[in-house]
């Protein structure tokens, strides 16, 4: 994730910020260009103030109201909804302030998958754009109390509002024996499975996929229920970034696509941070990394891209356990989980399949 500055005044912003601290201007994020906007208010609409004040205009994104998005639109145009928020099928009820609440950790997930979606240029079409284009169902329980399971079909992403309860979903990922669930990776995983429909079913990458990801065709919920009963296949690290990953070929993917996000991002955010790790011990230099390259750009290996990796993560690891927490990364990556991650990177790079 990139890190921003207020136009204005040239304080560091985050993300997710609507308002400058230091000078109080309203901020956006525009995500054409990738840049934080810092904003005046100009007869109903907004324009950009200070070092990005080139004469736009602009509007919040319409869930700007429910405090769930702070994207911006064309002031002049006629969306209402911003390039994230027009996926979404299917949102909680509004008039309840927890449903809103949990909404809002739910978009501030999304919002950060589609970035790093559009960092990498991937195809991000919407329901109305293509009849299986990616859409979004943020689902509340029943009055019945009938669970809501998150998943995807044919496009249509289902989430369980449930899942952005910290306390849910720590009970649910002790049930389910996922050592890492995070809102954050449900999207990158969810999403993962578009992705091979577009991708790899779409884009005739499927014969190399089955080389390393195994045969997609085998019965789906049979394998499930296989991982399910028996647990784990054993020694599933040598083969696997995660033992769910080993249950199917289809969640293999979705398990590595979103790993691949993960990692990238991080690198990303590594990156503006200025973040260099050189342990202050001797070693044998595979944990010493200057994050000084561009993570998305298609020059960069997998090599590069896992080597810093490395290094990154055993440091966050590290910090992680000074202050009593879980490790941030608690996965192993095997030299064939390796060939994984290249193959979803040349998949994102459009160097396997369809041009």
């Amino acid at each position: 994730m990139k890190l921003f500055s207020c136009p204005a005044c040239s304080q560091v912003v985050f993300f997710e910020n609507v308002v400058c601290e230091r000078c109080n201007h309203a901020l956006g994020f525009e995500p054409r260009s990738n840049r934080m906007l810092a904003l005046e208010p100009d007869d109903g609409i907004w324009v950009a103030a200070g070092r990005h004040s080139d004469g736009g205009s602009w509007k919040y994104c319409d869930n700007y109201q429910f405090g769930v998005c702070n994207w911006l639109v064309p002031g002049q145009g006629s969306d209402t909804l911003c390039a994230a928020c027009r996926h979404n099928v299917t949102i909680p009820d509004t008039s309840d302030p927890q449903n809103v609440a949990l909404w809002q950790k739910m978009e501030f997930a999304k919002h950060r998958m589609i970035y790093t979606a559009m960092r990498l240029n991937l195809p991000l079409l919407t329901r109305a754009e293509h009849p299986e284009g990616l859409g979004f169902d943020f689902l509340t329980e029943t009055s019945s109390g009938e669970r809501v399971m998150t998943g995807h079909d044919r496009g249509l992403i289902t989430i369980a509002l449930a899942e952005a309860d910290d306390a849910e979903r720590e009970k649910r990922r002790t049930v389910m024996g996922e050592p890492y669930r995070t809102l954050l990776g449900h999207f990158r995983h969810e999403v993962g499975h578009w992705y091979w429909d577009r991708l790899v079913r779409d884009g005739s990458a499927l014969s190399e996929c089955r080389a390393l990801f195994g045969n997609d065709e085998e019965d789906y919920g049979e394998a499930l229920q296989r991982h399910y009963q028996n647990g784990p296949k054993p020694n599933w690290q040598d083969e696997f970034v995660s033992s769910y990953a080993g249950s199917h070929a289809w969640e293999d993917f979705a398990e590595t696509w979103a790993h691949y996000l993960h990692i990238v991002d991080s690198l990303e955010t590594g990156h503006w941070w200025g973040v260099s790790v050189d342990p202050r011990v001797k070693d044998s230099g595979l944990l010493t990394t200057t994050i000084d390259f561009d993570v998305f750009g298609e020059a960069t290996t997998i090599r590069e891209i896992l080597d810093a990796w490395l290094a990154l993560s055993a440091a966050l690891n590290s910090f992680n356990r000074s202050m009593g927490h879980h490790d941030l990364y608690p996965f192993v990556i095997s030299e064939v989980v390796t060939q994984k991650l290249g193959f979803i990177h040349d998949l994102v790079h459009r160097r396997v399949g369809a041009a």
